[in-house]
């Protein structure tokens, strides 16, 4: 291969992640890269509530339709936004070294304890519920410039839940008026692959692809991800996942927030989910 066109959503943050997708397979397989970008569902329906809509594919069905078509090599996402099924024919080569997994609670500076949060997703409000208890919730959509902007200047809130690794991807390190508190995994449990970059190609490419990839991030995302095939779980569930070297971090609105430690000699990815998630009663 001399050249491999990588598939991504026109969004900052999409760009930014491609661009690291395009040098890591530039310096392992000395190819050129060239970037097809595209419009997906979910950025087209920028006021669509993606709880009441399922979200599933949203941000990610025209990268696949383009795989499948021929017209890109590689598709490049944010693993969060990947539904538990694979498309036919479709494969995950493998994953960039993950970056800071953890959600950041942004607040404006003259409101410490916030009476407005928003944000559009189950699991990151029923969590931000056992912080405040008695905090109000409304939708936010957007890029991350246009979240912060809304929350800053706009004030349509006193405060969002973005991602460390988005903020961290796009150089934002601060922002005029608002302050970044990360939160820890006992506080807030992220979404399944939060932080990992995930790149999908056609099956038969996989094995040629994979050697690119970081193994530990794999081992990890494929936990995760076990468990929202079992759940079948979308932007309409409240539910997360995270798995690091020696545990597991769970949230479901059914149950709760879990953690759970991870043996060294570990099952397989599917057992240990079913074993899990039949012990919390969920299946």
């Amino acid at each position: 291969m001399s050249k491999l066109v990588l598939a991504t959503r026109k969004s900052p943050l999409a760009l930014a992640q491609t661009q690291m997708v395009a040098a890591r397979l530039q310096e392992a397989f000395g190819v050129e890269t060239e970037l097809l970008k595209i419009v997906t569902t979910g950025d087209r329906q920028a006021e669509w509530s993606l709880e009441n809509k399922g979200g599933k594919g949203l941000f990610t069905g025209e990268l696949e339709a383009a795989l499948l078509r021929g017209e890109a090599d590689v598709a490049v996402h944010s693993t969060k936004d990947l539904p538990g099924e694979m498309a036919v024919g479709l494969g995950i080569a493998g994953y960039l070294p993950r970056a800071d997994v953890r959600d950041v609670l942004v607040l404006r500076t003259d409101t410490p304890t916030p009476q407005t949060i928003a944000t559009g997703s189950p699991r990151r409000r029923l969590q931000l519920q056992r912080l405040f208890p008695h905090v109000a919730f409304s939708e936010i959509r957007g890029n991350v410039d246009t979240r912060l902007k809304k929350i800053a200047e706009q004030r349509v809130a006193d405060g969002t839940v973005l991602a460390a690794a988005g903020l961290s991807r796009l150089g934002i390190e601060a922002w005029p008026g608002l302050v970044f508190r990360p939160l820890d995994f006992t506080e807030m449990v992220p979404a399944v692959g939060q932080g990992a970059i995930a790149v999908q190609c056609r099956v038969g490419d996989t094995a040629k692809l994979a050697s690119a990839f970081d193994g530990p991030t794999a081992r990890a995302v494929a936990l995760e991800r076990a468990f929202q095939a079992a759940l079948g779980g979308g932007c309409h569930t409240a539910f997360g996942a995270h798995a690091t070297k020696d545990a597991l971090y769970f949230y479901h609105e059914k149950t709760g927030a879990h953690r759970f430690a991870l043996p060294p000699d570990r099952e397989p990815v599917d057992v240990q989910a079913a074993r899990v998630l039949k012990q919390l009663g969920l299946i």
